[in-house]
């Protein structure tokens, strides 16, 4: 049965929206392509790990609000990436087993990428990333909840992934259906952190209360040019140490690596990872393992490729990593990386071309290593 609070709680969300809306229905123009979607799911939790030891319910229910923008074409970036939506989630999840994994509420801002577009019908894909509190987590002193070996801290990273069959009824509402994946994780920030995983399925309605199709503006745009670039990223991350007191130490990563724009609206890239990892550093020396090459057990090199997809000072990176060296303990011999760049600088001229702030989760299949903070350049 799908959970009573869900539904309480996201009926109030809804009916606070709505108001708002309504109160500033006068100001027509700026609520063009602006709309309400309200989306009830419901799933389970997946056991991704052999280490996932706790009790995994026979249903979890969440509800989704997200509000959506529809772009129209005020930026070039718009028209290149086929007019997406921009949306900001808010995600009300129950586990089912409140005693062991709480619940958890996300908020994270999202876009919708159409994949096939007919008159009424459309395919697309929702991806989103933010920040997730978590009611229960692992602890040792009370309320103790040893079980719950997935989550260890309150607050975590949220990430959502959906894709929808939708109608459009008309310019106000829309009806779809849809799978979905959320994933929460500190990053192991702390320990443990194997992460919930929640794979499901969906209905969602969507309501503008104006208009879902804003007058486009379509233009003659310039074609840029699939030129190559030189690029440097420097990184942080914390990770806990097993040594006396469990401290977060810092991991230092490093990445060079050679980029081509492609379709005016791509970054393929290739390069290679360097890692140094503290935490590691400090547990082999306090428990004596490897003395004298602790250093040379410490540190990661890969080498990888990727994807970036530029909307306009924002770039969102898809990336995969094979290892060329691992410390003593090994993960997989591949990683990925998922995550974004902000574009201080961008231009077509000059010797700096590029300067960003990146933001990436490092994650092992679907188990998260690190979230890495950095900058990097272009030349």
């Amino acid at each position: 049965m799908f959970s009573v609070a869900c539904v309480r709680n996201g009926v109030l969300i809804v009916t606070c929206l709505l108001f708002i809306v309504k109160s500033h229905g006068q100001d027509v123009t700026r609520l063009h392509g602006f709309g309400v979607e309200v989306t009830p799911l419901a799933g389970r939790i997946l056991k991704h790990s052999s280490k996932f030891t706790a009790p995994i319910p026979l249903l979890s229910t969440a509800i989704d609000v997200n509000l959506v923008w529809q772009t129209y074409g005020r930026k070039d970036w718009h028209q290149r990436r086929n007019f997406p939506l921009l949306g900001l989630g808010i995600t009300y999840t129950d586990y089912g087993a409140d005693a062991v994994f709480g619940k958890c509420i996300g908020i994270y801002p999202n876009i919708q990428i159409p994949l096939i577009r007919r008159s009424k019908f459309e395919w697309t894909l929702r991806i989103g990333d933010g920040i997730g509190y978590v009611t229960r987590k692992y602890q040792t002193e009370p309320p103790i909840n040893v079980v719950n070996t997935a989550i260890s801290t309150h607050i975590n990273d949220f990430a959502m992934f959906m894709t929808d069959i939708r109608y459009h009824v008309n310019q106000h509402w829309d009806v779809q259906v849809g799978g979905n994946f959320t994933h929460i994780s500190n990053a192991l920030f702390k320990e443990p952190n194997l992460g919930i995983n929640m794979y499901g399925a969906h209905v969602a309605i969507r309501y503008f209360p104006v208009t879902s199709t804003p007058g486009r503006i379509l233009k003659d745009l310039p074609k840029l040019s699939n030129r190559w670039l030189v690029q440097v990223r420097a990184g942080i991350a914390f990770n806990q140490s097993r040594s006396p007191g469990n401290p977060q130490l810092p991991t230092y990563l490093g990445s060079l690596y050679a980029s081509r724009r492609w379709k005016s609206k791509n970054k393929m890239f290739f390069g290679t990872d360097f890692s140094f990892h503290e935490s590691n550093y400090a547990a082999l020396r306090y428990w004596q393992i490897y003395q004298g090459k602790e250093w040379g057990q410490s540190w990661y090199g890969a080498f990888f490729v990727g994807n970036e997809f530029l909307l306009g000072r924002v770039g969102v990176i898809t990336q995969v990593g094979v290892y060329y060296h691992q410390i003593y303990l090994k993960h997989d011999p591949y990683y990925q990386k998922l995550g974004g760049n902000l574009y201080l600088v961008r231009r077509e001229r000059g010797a700096l071309k590029e300067l960003f702030i990146s933001c990436l989760l490092k994650t092992h299949k679907m188990t998260a290593e690190l979230a890495e903070f950095g900058i990097g350049c272009g030349f």
